[in-house]
This record gives structure tokens, C-alpha cells and sequence, in this order.
């Protein structure tokens, strides 16, 4: 809702919508429900059709509403904050939704930790439908969320965080030259800069799986996911104990963005990814490529995506790299 007292509200809830008429509305409905009511909606329309205005129609009058020409979501985004009144900024999707207790669990966490920069918590996979998929809990694998655990995995839905407005200040806006991995590089400078991180040990926010989803981009993101940790290890004077972990998670971020390919059928662009993590494991032979199917499994289990290792060896892309692997 609207504030409309004297006083500021505490939270702003920033929507970057396009064209996304189906779910807008339940995203802005769900932040409308929530038990905690110090907030506002800022929905930045980035150039989205006249039937996703028609669909914003009834809940203008508990919105922010501004429209821009089509920049990008890391642009939306930025206007949002810049609109923002609130000293704690959240982010949903137009195509999430918060569950009720959301705001409440997460602002009582900043109450308890005044040191504390991020908020996070756990997310509901969803499809088209609503219809639940599966929680994510990523503090099981990550149990802190200090540098070298964000580096390492990387859990981030920006739909289930909330951030200080101090720190979104201090290390700028997001970067408008990425269209999917704009998050990723926002919680690596916040990190770098000794901001601290809290995790809620619940599910907060349902994340929709459906035929639209951005990340279904997949040559995109693994170009972008990519390129924000090469950019990340290059940085100059990084301490000592971050730049040991450079040959890790730069050989996992390549694994990680190989499965995607592989999931999405790009098997010459997987082949590709998993022969630049070469550059980074000092593993064997029969080590790596044990590795590299372990991993492939893992993440097959986690998404619930099943690996056809039969399919997946057999396949020329698999045959030509593992004679370039026997020749490196």
C-alpha cells in the first residue's frame, strides 16, 4: 500500500514489470496481503504493451507507477531505487509473489542485526500454475553467508532478499550492460565491500517457472554469469584469501554453466564452458570427467532435471572434448 502518513515507510517494494499481464497482478496482490504494512509499491513499467497497463489498472491507486522506453530490468530496477523512500529495498519479479509473512520475517531480522546489509531467505519453485514444484534451501549448503560462501554458490533470487538502502548507495546501481546476471554483480561488490549478510531459515517468496522465464535465455546467461566472476577475480588488490578461491569457483561457475547448456540442448556451447574449467582444476583425467558427471548429476537432482549420461557421452560434442581433454 501507499503510504500516505507524514512519516516515510519502512520498506520499498520495487516491481519491474514487462509485459507480463498474467502475473503482475498476483506479484502486487501478494505484497498487498502481507502481514507487515509499513511499505510501498514502486512498479516501473519498462515499456511494456498496453495490455500489461490494462492488467496494473485496478491497483493503481496502491502503487507508484512510472513508465520508461524498454532499458532493460538492472535500469527498471535503478529507477526504482531512485524513487524509493524506504530504508529497506525489495525486489520481486513480475512474475513472483511474496508469501504473507515475508516483509515481517525479514525487517524483524534487520531489527535483531543492525549490522546486517542483506536479508535473504529460502524460495517455493512454482510453475505457470502456482502449483508448488519444490522449496529451495540453499543455508544447508551454505550455513553463512560471508564472502566465500556467496563466491562459492552464489544462492541469489532477488525476489527473496531485501537489502539496506545504505549499501545499494554506497557501492552503486546495478550495471545496465548485463540483462540477467545485473544480481550476481550487485551481490559481489555488496560483499567485497564488508557488507553482511543474514538468512531467514524459511521459504519467503514463490519464484514461477514458466515458458517466459528470462533465464530460459540460456546463451545469455552463461555468457553473463561468466563474464561477472572473470570480472570479479580480475580486480585488482583482492585479499589474499578471496584470490585463493579464484581457480574454484571459476572452475564450478564453467561446470554450472555447461549443465545449463546441456539442459537447454546447446551441447557444442557445453563443450565449450567445460574445456575453459580445464584452466582451473589440477585434476586428472578420470578425476575431472568423474567430476564433471557428479556435478551434472547434483544439479540434475536439485532442478529436478534428469541427465541421460548414456545420451550425454555418447554425443559427438562429449567424444571431441574428451580427446582434446586427453591431448591438453
Amino acid at each position: 500500500m501507499i503510504n500516505n502518513s507524514e512519516s516515510t515507510p519502512r520498506v520499498s517494494v520495487i516491481i519491474p514489470v514487462y509485459n507480463c499481464p498474467d502475473y503482475v497482478g498476483q506479484a502486487i496482490k501478494s505484497v498487498l496481503d502481507q502481514t507487515y504494512q509499513d511499505y510501498e509499491v514502486i512498479v516501473i513499467d519498462d515499456g511494456s504493451t498496453a495490455e500489461t497497463y490494462q492488467a496494473l489498472q485496478p491497483y493503481m491507486d496502491s502503487i507508484r507507477y512510472i513508465y520508461q522506453q524498454n532499458q532493460g530490468v538492472a535500469s527498471a530496477r535503478n529507477k526504482g531505487i531512485e524513487m524509493a523512500q524506504g530504508e529497506l529495498i525489495a525486489f520481486l519479479d513480475h512474475d513472483d509473489y511474496f508469501l504473507p509473512n515475508k516483509l515481517a520475517l525479514q525487517v524483524a531480522c534487520f531489527d535483531a542485526q543492525p549490522e546486517v546489509g542483506i536479508v535473504h531467505s529460502g524460495w517455493r519453485r512454482v510453475n505457470a500454475k502456482g502449483e508448488v514444484i519444490k522449496d529451495v534451501e540453499p543455508w544447508h549448503q551454505v550455513p553463512t553467508l560471508n564472502l566465500e560462501g556467496w563466491l562459492q554458490w552464489m544462492p541469489i533470487l532477488f525476489s527473496a532478499m531485501i537489502f539496506r538502502r545504505n549499501w545499494l548507495d554506497k557501492v552503486g546501481s546495478l550495471d545496465t550492460q548485463y540483462k540477467q546476471a545485473c544480481d550476481v554483480d550487485l551481490v559481489q561488490r555488496l560483499v567485497l565491500a564488508n557488507c553482511q549478510s543474514s538468512w531467514i531459515e524459511q521459504v519467503t517468496v514463490c519464484y514461477r517457472e514458466h515458458e517466459r522465464n528470462d533465464s530460459l535465455n540460456t546463451l545469455v546467461q552463461a555468457k553473463e554469469s561468466w563474464a561477472v566472476r572473470k570480472s570479479f577475480f580480475d580486480k585488482k588488490n583482492l585479499p589474499q584469501s578471496i584470490f585463493n578461491l579464484e581457480k574454484q569457483c571459476c572452475y564450478y561457475t564453467l561446470v554450472w554453466i555447461a549443465w545449463r547448456l546441456y539442459t537447454r540442448g546447446y551441447l557444442a556451447e557445453m563443450a565449450d564452458y567445460l574445456e575453459k574449467s580445464l584452466s582451473y582444476t589440477p585434476d586428472s583425467f578420470t578425476q575431472t570427467i568423474s567430476k564433471w558427471v557428479n556435478s551434472f548429476i547434483f544439479y540434475g537432482q536439485e532442478y529436478e532435471i534428469p541427465v541421460d549420461l548414456n545420451h550425454l557421452s555418447q554425443s559427438e560434442h562429449w567424444q571431441q572434448l574428451i580427446i582434446k581433454f586427453i591431448n591438453y
